[in-house]
């Protein structure tokens, strides 16, 4: 008889991101015999009629449901994702703790720093789980890099470069979804692919402690966006418009507490780089580099034991000596996918909660981020280098 426990999931919110999460914990049983946990896909919560079906029909859904108080009170759930629109986030995640529930939040936890603040204090006070989409974290070679900074092989990090480049805001015919409005998501960049930058940067080097920021719209105005339409999708000439409210382009110097310089970039709104998620670390004894575009290799220079550095990169291939990637395929230079990644995000956090142990990264590392943005939002106002400081509710 099995000793796992039962986790019942409810799902708030079944775009791209609520479909990729419900696929993962299916996967989960398939691909990790050693899991702690089954997973029951209880309730969906969506507004769209087709998506409601389709959790049901294609993904096994019990139910499905355009309330997602619905989901927050099911007696038989335990853990509620929460993947609608970002200004939607507090008050879903804030039912979902205070109701007793694990709460997964995709990025940003919140659509502002002071909503990130109060969702992390609601839960801080139910004594509840919390998990945040930062996936990126869980690429194997990402994973390796770690190792290689925490066990010294590239010697005192002095320099790191991070961005994120996506072309999804590329199309001045791209729909203006709710990505695009401040009263919907946000802040722009900041809060959504930035924060992936950041959080990075923050796992591999450490806290920052200064910053200055500038920002940009490129794209002002967007032709209307239609029922159920993604922020992938695209409107005809002669569409009527509406205007862009938060921001295409974000970009930092940074100070990290260890002394180390950086830069972050980031950008919906370029052209060239598809999903660029990349980051350079540089230090006394060695540098890496890794890009999710090709997420599968990470270059990596190192100097031998006499301190001499070989005379450029070497391409180390992910495989399955890398944490991970054998659940996948066996072998190196066997590739994994981007939905992998978000499996291996989901059996963490669903292995924290049948444990009954805070998981990582959680509210407490979006707080840290959502503090980064705040100096950051200044800075951009102030064009002065500005302190990062925690932020507390208000």
């Amino acid at each position: 008889m099995s000793t796992r426990r039962r986790l019942g999931i409810g799902v708030v919110g079944f775009g791209w991101m609520g479909q990729a999460h419900s696929r993962s914990a299916a996967r989960i049983a398939s691909l990790f015999p050693e899991r702690t946990f089954d997973t029951d896909l209880v309730l969906c919560a969506d507004n769209i009629p087709g998506s409601r079906e389709r959790a049901v029909d294609g993904f096994g859904f019990r139910g499905a449901t355009e309330d997602w108080q619905a989901v927050v009170e099911h007696p038989d759930i335990h853990v509620v994702y929460v993947t609608a629109p970002n200004m939607m986030h507090e008050p879903v995640a804030v039912a979902a703790a205070e109701a007793g529930k694990a709460v997964f939040c995709e990025k940003p936890v919140g659509g502002t720093p002071a909503q990130t603040v109060r969702i992390a204090a609601a839960a801080d006070k139910a004594g509840v789980i919390t998990g945040v989409g930062y996936n990126y974290r869980w690429a194997p070679l990402v994973q390796y890099a770690k190792h290689l900074i925490e066990s010294g092989q590239l010697g005192e990090i002095t320099n790191y470069r991070g961005r994120f480049f996506s072309m999804y805001g590329a199309d001045p015919m791209g729909l203006l979804s709710w990505r695009f409005l401040v009263d919907e998501a946000g802040h722009g960049v900041s809060s959504d692919i930035l924060s992936h930058s950041v959080d990075l940067a923050t796992m591999l080097v450490g806290p920052i402690t200064t910053v200055t920021g500038t920002m940009e719209t490129f794209i002002k105005e967007r032709p209307l966006s239609k029922p159920g339409g993604s922020h992938y999708a695209v409107g005809q000439p002669g569409d009527p418009t509406g205007v862009v409210t938060n921001e295409d382009y974000a970009g930092a110097m940074v100070v990290f507490a260890n002394g180390a310089r950086g830069t972050f970039e980031t950008s919906r709104a370029i052209v060239g780089p598809e999903s660029q998620m990349a980051f350079d670390v540089y230090g006394t004894k060695g540098a890496l580099r890794w890009n999710l575009e090709t997420m599968n290799k990470m270059e990596v220079f190192l100097a031998d034991e006499h301190g001499r550095a070989p005379r450029g990169y070497t391409t180390v291939y992910a495989g399955d000596r890398y944490p991970y990637h054998g659940h996948f395929v066996p072998g190196d230079a066997n590739s994994i996918g981007y939905e992998d990644l978000k499996v291996i995000e989901n059996f963490e956090f669903l292995s924290a909660v049948a444990s009954g142990e805070q998981h990582e990264p959680g509210f407490a590392q979006a707080l840290q981020y959502v503090s980064f943005q705040a100096a950051w939002l200044r800075s951009c106002e102030t064009g002065a280098w500005e302190p990062v400081l925690p932020i507390g509710e208000s």
